[in-house]
């Protein structure tokens, strides 16, 4: 089994130019990931690129359940969470099997 974990993030930010970059610094740190937690099976994450929807998502996929806590957990992982939470004003999540 495969587990599709995707989130998407509406950022706090009013002015476009700051949104534009908080989401596109949000997409480097996540994708910076890569590499660095052993359980990330593919990641892929990327500001919106059309008006009027959320700002930025993430779509990463995990051998299972256990894979993704375990990279829900980890020290980097937490360091980009950190980040991400002192930008946005909402999220979204779901994790489904493929």
């Amino acid at each position: 089994m495969t587990l599709r974990h995707v989130v998407a993030w509406k950022l706090a930010a009013t002015d476009a130019a700051a949104r534009a970059a908080q989401a596109a610094e949000i997409a480097d740190r996540l994708t910076a990931l890569v590499g660095v937690v052993p359980t990330i099976g593919s990641l892929s994450a990327g500001a919106n690129v059309v008006d009027g929807n959320w700002d930025v998502a993430l779509v990463a996929d995990f051998a299972d359940a256990a894979a993704l806590k375990a990279y829900a957990v980890h020290p980097e992982h937490q360091k980009v969470v950190a980040y991400v939470r002192n930008v946005i004003a909402d999220r979204v999540a779901v994790d489904f099997e493929l």
